[in-house]
């Protein structure tokens, strides 16, 4: 078994903190930012940052579907922590200042992957499935805090 990481960034043309609080609002904006790939979204504790309990399902290919109960905490300023229950999938967000008004966007996913055949195309092909999911993601950020 190895460790499996994707990792997607973007700046985008906004304060910082409007970016951080529309990640960090589980409750409202971050359900509207999710694709298709995501179902049964359900804040079922907390609802803004450190504190959140959300529960949503990952379809990531046909056939791979993850069911998520993401613990949610907010270790440094400007970071957002999801870690999954009922794996080892770790999300952190991170959000810092790239210039005047304009913020850089981090978001690092990793767990531990299938060992033999199977991890060595877990390891080759989720990174990229992933990335473009959280792209997705991204753009629908972009368009939420620029309007």
């Amino acid at each position: 078994m190895g460790q499996v990481e994707a990792i997607t960034q973007r700046e985008i043309a906004a304060d910082p903190e409007d970016v951080f609080d529309a990640l960090a609002d589980y409750s409202g904006t971050r359900r509207q930012l999710l694709p298709e790939h995501f179902s049964e979204y359900e804040v079922r504790e907390g609802g803004d940052g450190k504190g959140t309990l959300v529960h949503w399902k990952l379809q990531a290919t046909s056939k791979r579907v993850r069911d998520c109960l993401l613990e949610v905490d907010e270790p440094t300023e400007g970071q957002l922590v999801e870690k999954d229950r009922n794996s080892s999938m770790v999300t952190t967000w991170v959000v810092t200042p790239a210039g005047e008004k304009r913020a850089k966007v981090v978001v690092t996913t990793t767990w531990q992957g299938a060992g033999g055949i199977g991890g060595f195309f877990e390891r080759t092909f989720a990174p990229k499935g992933l990335g473009r999911i959280y792209d997705t993601i991204l753009d629908n950020l972009t368009a939420h805090v620029t309007k």
